[in-house]
């Protein structure tokens, strides 16, 4: 038989329901804050310069309390990759996804690319690092990277497809070739900008991808 839950019963069982959830929120929140700084350190010092304990030292936690949310050094690079990825997504794909189909969207897709490239010339682009890092590594790290890419590539694919349909760019388009040339722009843009430090690279870019666009667009 249930016993009845009297306000005092009901007030201690929403207190003790409370106590995990703020614990969550707040493992949560830790979570958020080593992998921040995380990604911090790995623009400056790569991927497989990470570890639990430059990363406690970064964070001032112990060892023994990073490890508990990411549990080996393989895991927080691939937290990494992901925390990545999605900063990349809301700040690049998202916004992109506003402006109208086909060649408008593409071009979205290519400026907000160049913008974060650009932004990030003296910390460096983490696909970009960390494909120079892992290319030939295999392993759960580099398969994270070569599938947060390979998403993005798949996506830029697809708005050159879709500019296709739309009668923006030529039916017979081939669009593996188009994004090949439009992902050299974004290498040859962090080499010069980064590597370099040539002024105007970012203007070059913007100017190079133009005459690919009018390469393939219906006149």
């Amino acid at each position: 038989m249930n016993f009845p839950v009297t306000e005092l019963h009901q007030e201690s069982a929403e207190h003790s329901a409370a106590l995990p959830a703020r614990s969550l929120h707040k493992g949560q929140h830790t979570r958020a804050v080593i992998l921040d700084a995380a990604l911090g350190l790995a623009s400056q010092i790569g991927l497989e310069g990470l570890s639990i304990g430059a990363l406690a030292e970064v964070t001032r936690m112990s060892k023994s309390g990073v490890f508990a949310h990411f549990g080996s050094r393989e895991e927080l690079q691939i937290s990494v990759v992901r925390e990545y990825h999605a900063k990349f997504k809301d700040e690049v794909f998202d916004p992109a996804m506003l402006h109208a189909r086909g060649l408008p969207r593409f071009r979205a897709l290519f400026d907000l690319w160049v913008k974060r490239v650009s932004v990030e010339i003296d910390s460096g682009c983490l696909y970009i690092s960390g494909a120079v890092e892992f290319d030939d590594r295999p392993g759960p790290v580099r398969n994270a990277l070569v599938g947060m890419v390979q998403d993005w590539q798949d996506a830029l694919e697809r708005a050159i497809g879709i500019a296709a349909l739309e009668g923006h760019l030529r039916a017979d388009v081939e669009a593996e070739q188009m994004l090949f040339e439009v992902h050299g722009l974004i290498l040859a843009l962090h080499h010069d900008a980064r590597f370099l430090r040539k002024p105007g690279a970012v203007e070059r870019a913007r100017a190079a991808f133009a005459r690919v666009v009018s390469h393939y667009a219906v006149t």
